[in-house]
């Protein structure tokens, strides 16, 4: 049986895009199922966009996904670059010329630019007439540097049979001869995929739908030279929630902007995974069952929303589902930007013990932390009014009698805070919520808090203390 072998191709012209993260998931679920490989090439051939920075920002993005792909010792490199491959791109373009599948074209700008005009004003369609398809070199003129196109099939059709889309088909007299190397002896991006494909032994190619029209053009290069051609399969556009096209106005596109909002990658690989795929009614689909049951046919045919809701609730399952130690070591770096300190092992410790009442809560790292706030507040709370409701006279006079009773507990647990406070209220003949509230606005600056007697026993007898003293 052939061995799969898929890939994930970014251009690095600035971040990881998260439809961009949806197309590498889907290649790297396919490649671990079949038990193939997954290649991460970088089409670097912009020299003016195509800088270190955001390399690095796409091999973190795919590190932070969880989507380790297989090809880390390249030439030096922990990925394919495809402008290290140019010469191989050009001397493919020279064999083509060689076997008469594609010819230098001298065409000059100018009279590309009159060609145009003249195809607009007849109304009709914007391409290349061939004007040098079959003419010599002999006629070429003076100082005209050629560029090389393909000579492309002008009657018949070509046809792919995409694993999403199904079976398509084009007339070929719709695509004229693409160029294949530039005048200055640079690769198209044409030629360098089908090129790069080849060489890496790529049987799957799976992206977006934006690139179907390019995969027609791409097909008659493969043919052109003899070689395989891959299997295809374009995938579904993610729209925004209001219908049109994912972008900065709908919210984050960067994969960075998700991690930075405290989301966590298996929340945003499960969530990318329904986008246009789907297995029965399957909400929550750990990685192991995704790479278990991942193929092709359950790919849908149309566009999906991208539904900031649901991705908030099922990052959420996964917070709930984490082990609470390792849950706030990934919190840390938020909660010390909240706290505006570095944590020490303390307050770590703080953090872990408070975590069963902050996740339920929560719907990302930023969520917790911001809970988690109080906890590091130096100083004095500033109240709302909600608050002040519970720091009238009466309020401080129970403060006052709680605190000297619990400066007496040796026991400052939460089931001994809570037992003292019960029997407080019992003697006074008053609500505990009427002790419990005024006890959490002085902990913790607000009327909405973790359980509060698990609060104080976190705080510590010191801190509790001192936060009630602060208030009288």
């Amino acid at each position: 049986m052939m061995k799969v072998v898929t890939r994930f191709a970014p251009s690095p012209t600035g971040f990881l895009h998260i439809g961009g993260a949806r197309t590498a998931l889907f290649n790297w679920l396919f490649a671990r199922h079949h038990g193939g490989t997954f290649l991460l090439r970088v089409e670097d051939t912009d020299r003016d966009r195509s800088t270190p920075e955001s390399i690095q920002t796409i091999l973190d993005g795919m590190q932070w996904l969880g989507l380790d792909w297989d090809n880390k010792d390249y030439n030096g490199r922990n990925y394919y670059s495809q402008y290290a491959e140019r010469a191989r791109h050009q001397a493919v373009a020279k064999e083509m010329v060689e076997k008469g599948m594609a010819y230098y074209c001298y065409a000059s700008q100018e009279e590309l630019a009159a060609m145009r005009a003249e195809q607009k004003e007849k109304g009709l369609p914007q391409r290349y007439d061939g004007r040098w398809r079959d003419r010599p070199a002999s006629e070429a003129p003076q100082g005209v540097p050629p560029v090389v196109r393909l000579k492309a099939p002008q009657e018949g059709e070509t046809t792919v049979h995409d694993a999403v889309m199904g079976t398509i088909t084009v007339q070929n007299s719709q695509l004229d001869d693409m160029v294949l190397l530039r005048a200055d002896g640079t690769p198209t991006y044409m030629l360098a995929v089908v090129v790069d494909d080849h060489d890496m032994g790529i049987t799957h190619v799976i992206r977006g739908d934006d690139h179907m029209t390019n995969t027609f053009r791409q097909v008659q290069i493969y043919k052109a030279m003899g070689w395989d051609v891959p299997t295809f399969a374009h995938l579904p556009m993610i729209l925004g929630p209001d219908g049109a096209k994912l972008s900065k106005r709908h919210g984050a596109p960067a994969v960075s902007a998700y991690r930075e909002k405290g989301y966590l990658p298996e929340g945003i690989r499960n969530y990318l995974l329904r986008l246009c795929w789907s297995h029965g009614d399957d909400e929550i689909i750990p990685t192991e069952k995704a790479i278990e049951w991942f193929e092709l046919d359950g790919v849908g045919k149309s566009p999906a929303r991208f539904d900031f809701t649901k991705l908030a609730n099922v990052n959420a399952h996964y917070l709930r589902a984490m082990d609470d130690a390792a849950l706030a070591d990934l919190a840390a770096p938020f909660v010390a930007a909240v706290a505006g300190r570095a944590l020490t092992d303390a307050d770590k410790t703080m953090v872990v013990r408070a975590m069963p009442d902050l996740k339920p809560r929560a719907q990302t790292l930023v969520d917790i932390a911001s809970m988690a706030a109080f906890f590091f507040h130096e100083g004095a709370f500033t109240f709302d009014v909600k608050a002040q409701k519970f720091l009238t006279d009466e309020c401080k006079a129970h403060l006052a009698d709680l605190a000297a009773r619990m400066e007496a507990l040796t026991d400052f647990s939460s089931d001994a805070l809570e037992e003292l406070a019960r029997v407080y209220a019992e003697e006074k003949q008053i609500k505990l919520g009427a002790v419990a509230q005024p006890v959490r606005v002085a902990l913790s600056g607000s009327t909405v808090s973790p359980p509060i007697f698990k609060v104080a026993a976190i705080l510590g007898k010191a801190e509790t203390l001192k936060r009630i003293r602060l208030v009288l």
